[in-house]
């Protein structure tokens, strides 16, 4: 899977994020995901999030992903 294909399929889930993915070798992944949906949410929360929407791929297509999940508010002060 390529960097853009993960980014289409994360947008999909979060329409409302801004979405950064990054990978050496279309294997592992690092993707900074920024959205209003994680407000409220702890951490292990968001990353499940994005882990259902990418569902079955998750250890297959997508053998590893570094995740930084944020609220908007969050990626202003950071």
């Amino acid at each position: 899977m390529q960097s853009q294909e993960l980014k289409t399929l994360l947008q999909a889930a979060f329409p409302d994020a801004r979405i950064d993915v990054a990978s050496p070798d279309d294997v592992h992944f690092q993707a900074v995901v920024e959205s209003g949906a994680f407000a409220g949410k702890p951490t292990l929360a968001r990353h499940r999030m994005v882990y259902a929407a990418l569902g079955e791929r998750m250890g297959g297509e997508v053998h590893a992903l570094s995740l930084r999940t944020l609220t908007p508010a969050e990626a202003e002060r950071s």
